[in-house]
C-alpha cells in the first residue's frame, strides 16, 4: 500500500515546470516532483550528518576524500570483473 498523499499548490519558474512536465513520463508531474523533493530531503539529511560529524571529528581532508574515491573505484573494478582480485 502506498503512503497517503495530499494535494498542494506550489509555484516555480515556468521553464523548470515545463521541463519537468516534459520529462515526467507516464508517472506524471506529481510523481516526478515528489521524487525530486525526496532526493533533496536525502541530500539535506546527509549535509546535516556531515556537519555533525565534522563538528565532532574535524573536517575531512582532500587526501581522505581521494583515498575513499580510490577505494570506491577499486571496488567497482572488482565488481565489474565478477569479484576477481586484480593483482
Amino acid at each position: 500500500m502506498s503512503d497517503p498523499t495530499g494535494k498542494y499548490s506550489i509555484t516555480m519558474p515556468r521553464d523548470i515546470a515545463e521541463a519537468a512536465k516534459a520529462r515526467s513520463g507516464p508517472s506524471g508531474l506529481s510523481a516526478y516532483v515528489a521524487a525530486a523533493v525526496a532526493r533533496q530531503i536525502e541530500r539535506d539529511n546527509l549535509n546535516e550528518l556531515i556537519q555533525v560529524s565534522e563538528a565532532e571529528h574535524g573536517p575531512i581532508t582532500d587526501e581522505e576524500i581521494q583515498a575513499l574515491r580510490d577505494q570506491l573505484h577499486h571496488a567497482r573494478e572488482q565488481q565489474a570483473q565478477g569479484g576477481k582480485s586484480a593483482a
